[in-house]
């Protein structure tokens, strides 16, 4: 409205000033007109006049001449009439003829420019005819108009031409106004097509639109290119990821110090214990991989407080600043009930999606009273994120398959926020997914994220085929991205990692010690060879083909009876759930039955320790370790081979690595397995076992290098310069919408 207003007024007011002008003009030319008019009346009347006037003249009777004249002037319009003869002074005329109209000025008055006089009447037209009556000299007839019927139609005129063209500018303004808005929307339209990139680096589907805006793309062009050298100027290697570079990125993107993370497991659990409260950090990948990043950008964690002592340990808001001692960000603790748990984190979460994703041979449970509670969850997590922004447009990371529903459910209480979901399990193809009877009630809430990450770029490739089977939506292939409704999800490839140089590293001893310290804690000589696995007891984790493969490495390679063990370190899990319960029976059962067939005099073939960990433990088990094995039968990446490669700063011992691991594919100088395999994972084994220390060391370096550039860091930062990049493009499609439709 405000638009119109600008380009009406000014319209109607040069429109006003021409019509202002325009008038004078009309009113002189249609005198004219008139006046030309009135000579030829008067011309006709005088022919008209001229033979009885002449009677009337040779009878020499004045009075006669007088009411002749009168009869004439019976006619409204004819205002006075005189003549002049020969030898009079003043002419015989009408009562009502002028009297400063003398005989000998008659011709002076009838002058074009006299021919219009102003009177104490009004306007008069004067026009004299030579008039034939006989004499040497003809008489002079003069003819007096009245022409106050012009200035009455004048006036009329005046009034028309101001309401013509006012009139005729309100229409020409609408019209514009009209072809306006259709052909800026149109523009605009267009507009938000280039800032999509379409039209730019691919062909748009309205080639008259990029015609028009042809002009300007070179211009748009250069400013994403801007962008992008803003927000990824170093990212193929240039930069020196770290905390600092991290935080750096955040303070440079307005409001991007506003990070919120979600995720079900807290990085920090409170527990009682007869010593009083102990503080554990849980062993999870995702906790390894983002606490380095709140760390960094001292953002609020969200997590569901599951600590014996959580409760005690936080403020009345459910606040506690971590780490211990430290407050480098704060955790907000969201409380469930023993239903909720049940329902959304061991029923929908882990009987239902962990399997659903997972080629693990397990089968899927779904129940919609689990479904339930697994939605109440979600928009109970979704609330807490609104009350813990600090701005109208946060940067939301919502972290794993518990949370499918929750980037849709804050997009819609906080439509300026910018959501980065990253699934940090497999996703399967369509056929397995559609197993799910909440299918599309899963895609639509994913779908929510302006980013939506994948560790690798096959998952990302089975969301985009799951998307365009199972919904209306228009998926890009090109650009990797889905619209649904107007909202664009870029779907992306962040193959996670961790941090780098790992901290516990600066806590620990030599490697020396390392081997020495866990040989004596697991009653081992000093010669044994160690193999290690660390994990939690999960079937996902392979770590029954684990076992499988030892037993067949002794029964092919007897030599290793009693100088080779392997230590399993698992930390138990979802014990709610029956084939989690089962699965760490049957792991116990095969390592007791595997260690009883190669029963020695040495050290015995498997070492099972179900219990929790902490770091410093975990990462001196990696250093004293000759072998470690990541087995797994499906993983989204497994941060176990990264955590191992990154303790090595010895530059030996070697990775077994499943090929169905997403860290298969960034460490390909592990020696890649088929878990199911066992004759080739034995092998493997083996040829770790014997293998060169040079050769160890050109591998471990290799992958060392690639962690030392592709830590979380890079991770982390990846995510958060695309979500600066959406949040740029957002702003000038806002700018757009404003210009196109202002207040």
């Amino acid at each position: 409205m405000r638009l119109s207003l600008r380009f009406l007024l000014p319209l109607m007011l040069v429109v006003g000033l021409f019509a202002y002008a325009a008038v004078p003009l009309a009113d002189t030319l249609m005198l004219r007109w008139f006046v030309r008019d009135l000579d030829t009346r008067s011309s006709a009347i005088a022919t008209a006049v001229t033979g009885p006037l002449s009677g009337l003249v040779l009878t020499g009777s004045t009075p006669r001449i007088e009411q002749f004249f009168e009869r004439l002037t019976q006619d409204e319009r004819l205002y006075a009439v005189g003549l002049c003869l020969a030898g009079r002074a003043m002419p015989i005329a009408t009562p009502d003829f002028p009297a400063d109209i003398a005989c000998s000025s008659l011709r002076a008055h009838a002058d074009a420019a006299k021919a219009v006089m102003t009177t104490a009447h009004g306007m008069l037209h004067l026009a004299v005819t030579p008039v034939d009556t006989g004499d040497a000299q003809p008489a002079q007839l003069a003819i007096l108009h009245d022409m106050s019927f012009i200035e009455r139609r004048s006036e009329e005129t005046r009034r028309y031409l101001f309401v013509f063209f006012a009139v005729l500018a309100f229409l020409v303004a609408l019209i514009t106004i009209v072809v306006a808005q259709l052909s800026w929307r149109g523009w605009v339209n267009g507009l938000r097509a280039l800032l999509r990139g379409e039209g730019l680096f691919r062909a748009t589907s309205s080639t008259v639109a990029t015609r028009e805006l042809r002009p300007i793309a070179g211009d748009v062009r250069e400013l994403i290119r801007e962008l992008e050298e803003r927000y990824r100027p170093r990212d193929e290697g240039q930069l020196a990821w770290s905390a600092a570079s991290l935080k750096a990125i955040l303070e440079r993107e307005p409001g991007g110090g506003d990070v919120i993370v979600v995720s079900n497991r807290e990085p920090y659990i409170h527990v009682k214990t007869d010593n009083g409260v102990r503080v554990q950090h849980p062993a999870s990948g995702l906790v390894t991989a983002l606490e380095p990043v709140m760390r960094a950008c001292a953002g609020t964690w969200i997590a569901h407080g599951s600590g014996s002592a959580d409760r005690e340990t936080v403020d009345r808001s459910g606040h506690v600043d971590v780490p211990p001692g430290e407050a480098a960000y704060r955790l907000r603790r969201i409380w469930l009930t023993e239903e909720e748990e049940a329902g959304y984190y061991s029923g929908f979460a882990n009987e239902g999606l962990w399997p659903l994703c997972h080629i693990a041979h397990v089968r899927p449970t779904f129940r919609s009273s689990d479904f339930t509670h697994y939605r109440k969850v979600n928009e109970k997590f979704a609330d807490a994120v609104v009350a813990e922004a600090r701005t109208d447009a946060p940067i939301v990371l919502v972290q794993d398959y518990h949370f499918a529903l929750m980037p849709r459910m804050i997009m819609e209480r906080l439509p300026n926020a910018t959501v980065v979901t990253f699934w940090h399990i497999p996703w399967p193809n369509p056929e397995a997914f559609s197993i799910c009877p909440w299918r599309v009630e899963l895609l639509d809430g994913l779908l929510g994220s302006s980013i939506l990450g994948f560790h690798t770029q096959f998952h990302c490739n089975n969301f985009l085929d799951t998307v365009d089977r199972l919904l209306e939506a228009r998926v890009d292939r090109e650009t990797f991205e889905v619209n649904v409704s107007g909202h664009a999800t870029a779907v992306r490839r962040y193959p996670i990692s961790i941090a780098w140089p790992p901290e516990p590293l600066a806590r620990q001893w030599g490697i020396g010690h390392a081997r020495a310290a866990v040989r004596k804690r697991l009653g081992l000589p000093a010669d044994v060879r160690l193999g290690v696995g660390i994990d939690r007891l999960d079937y996902t984790k392979g770590i029954l083909e684990r076992f499988h493969a030892i037993d067949r490495l002794l029964a092919t390679h007897p030599e290793w009876v009693g100088r080779f063990t392997f230590v399993q370190i698992a930390a138990p899990t979802r014990g709610t759930i029956a084939d989690y319960r089962d699965y760490a029976a049957r792991a116990k059962a095969l390592a007791d039955e595997i260690n009883a067939r190669h029963a020695g005099d040495g050290a015995p073939p498997i070492r099972l320790i179900a219990e929790h960990h902490e770091a410093d433990a975990v990462y001196e088990y990696y250093r004293g370790a000759d072998v470690c094995v990541v087995s797994s039968l499906h993983d989204g990446m497994n941060l176990v081979a990264k955590e191992f490669v990154s303790a090595r700063d010895d530059e030996r011992g070697v990775l077994v690595l499943s090929q169905f691991a997403g860290a298969s594919r960034e460490l390909p100088e592990a020696l890649i397995v088929n878990p199911y395999d066992a004759d080739q994972c034995s092998a493997a084994l083996h040829r770790a076992l014997t293998m060169p220390e040079d050769e160890q060391r050109d591998r471990m370096r290799l992958m060392r290098g690639l962690l030392r550039e592709f830590n979380v860091y890079r991770w982390a930062g990846r995510m958060l310069m695309d979500a600066a990049a959406i949040r740029q493009h957002r702003k000038l499609g806002r700018r757009a919408r404003d210009a196109a439709h202002p207040a």
